[in-house]
C-alpha cells in the first residue's frame, strides 16, 4: 500500500467498536506503515470524513465498515487516484467478495498488506457513486421500514419479514415512470426498478442472465412488472428463494445509460443498502475504471516438476 494511509472506520458508538478497529489495525503498526486511524460514529459524517482524508493527502484510505461505508467513501476517491483499501466488517459486504477480499476482517487487512492496485468501475445515480446497485421504488421503502423495525425490536429475521409484510400491506399502486435507455424512450408502470452492477451479488442470487450484461461493461436493468397487492407477495417470495426469472417475473435490460423520470419531483433512491433523496430526473450510468482499488495478490499455483 502506498502511504501514508488513512483508515475510516466506521465505528458506530461504543468502546468496544473502537477496541476492535484498533486490533484490526495492529497489523498496519506492525510493518511501520505510516497511518491513521479515523473513527467515525455516525454513517451520514463519513462522505465528508473522506474528502478530509483526500484533502490531507493521503495515497490510501481503508474504508472499514459495510457496503454503504465503502460506496461512501468510494464516491469522495473516484477519479482522484487516491487507492481505496476495503476491511469488511458489514453483513454482506459484496463488493470487498466480488474483489477476492476475505469476508473476514483480519484476513483481510493481511491482503491489504501485500496487495496492488488496480481500476475496477463502478455505477452512478446524480453524480453518487453504487457499487452494487441502486433503486427506486418498493426496495428504498422496504430498507426505511425495516430498519425501524430493527430500531424497535433488534435485528432479527422476523423483524426484517414482518417490515417487508408492513410494506406490501400499504401498497397502492405502481408508478408511471418514464425512462430513457441509451436514448430509446419507454413509458413502464412498476413498484420498483433495480439497477444492478456488481456481477458477484446476481451469482449470489441466482440472477445469472444480468451477470453477462454487467460482466460486457453494462448495467442489468431490472424492471418488476405491473402488479397488484396481492400479487407483489408472490413476487418476493420467488426472489427470495431465487426461483424469479427474466421475462416471466420481470424485465431485464442491459444498458450503458438509464434516465428515469417520475411524476414525482423527488424520491428515495436506494444506494447499497443506504438511502437519500434525490431530485428527478434520476440519471445512471456506468463508470469503467473510476475507481483505484487495493486487490489481493493471487495465490501462486507451484509448477509441476
Amino acid at each position: 500500500m502506498r502511504e501514508p494511509i488513512c483508515v475510516l472506520a466506521n465505528a458506530g458508538s461504543g468502546k468496544k467498536s473502537a477496541a476492535r478497529i484498533d486490533h484490526l489495525t495492529a497489523p498496519l503498526r506492525a510493518a511501520g506503515l505510516v497511518h491513521e486511524v479515523r473513527l467515525i460514529r455516525k454513517g451520514a459524517l463519513i462522505p465528508a470524513a473522506a474528502r478530509k482524508a483526500r484533502a490531507d493527502g493521503f495515497a490510501t484510505v481503508i474504508a472499514a465498515g459495510g457496503d454503504g461505508t465503502v460506496c461512501s467513501v468510494a464516491t469522495e476517491l473516484a477519479g482522484t487516484g487516491t487507492a481505496l483499501g476495503i476491511l469488511p466488517l458489514g453483513t454482506f459486504n459484496f463488493f470487498a467478495r466480488s474483489l477476492g477480499i476475505e469476508n473476514d476482517p483480519e484476513a483481510a487487512m493481511q491482503q491489504l498488506l501485500t496487495g496492488v492496485e488496480t481500476m475496477a468501475a463502478a455505477g452512478e445515480v446524480n453524480g453518487k457513486l453504487f457499487l452494487n446497485n441502486a433503486s427506486l421504488g418498493l426496495y428504498p421503502a422496504l430498507l426505511e421500514r425495516r430498519e425501524a423495525a430493527y430500531a424497535k425490536w433488534g435485528r432479527s429475521r422476523w423483524a426484517a419479514y414482518w417490515s417487508g409484510l408492513q410494506v406490501l400491506a400499504t401498497y397502492n399502486r405502481p408508478s408511471r415512470m418514464t425512462l430513457t435507455i441509451d436514448g430509446v424512450v419507454q413509458v413502464r408502470h412498476s413498484p420498483m426498478i433495480f439497477v444492478a452492477q456488481n456481477a458477484y451479488q446476481l451469482e449470489e442470487y441466482g440472477m445469472l442472465e444480468g451477470v453477462d450484461l454487467i460482466r460486457a461493461g453494462q448495467l442489468a436493468v431490472y424492471i418488476a412488472p405491473e402488479l397488484r397487492r396481492w400479487q407483489l407477495l408472490g413476487f418476493a417470495l420467488r426472489i427470495a428463494v431465487r426461483m424469479a426469472l427474466p421475462y416471466r417475473d420481470f424485465t431485464l435490460i442491459g444498458a450503458e445509460a438509464v434516465q428515469i423520470e417520475t411524476r414525482a419531483r423527488r424520491r428515495t433512491i436506494a444506494r447499497d443498502g443506504e438511502r437519500e433523496k434525490m431530485a428527478a430526473p434520476f440519471a445512471f450510468r456506468t463508470l469503467p475504471d473510476v475507481l483505484t482499488v487495493i486487490l489481493p495478490v493471487p495465490p501462486t499455483i507451484p509448477e509441476e516438476a
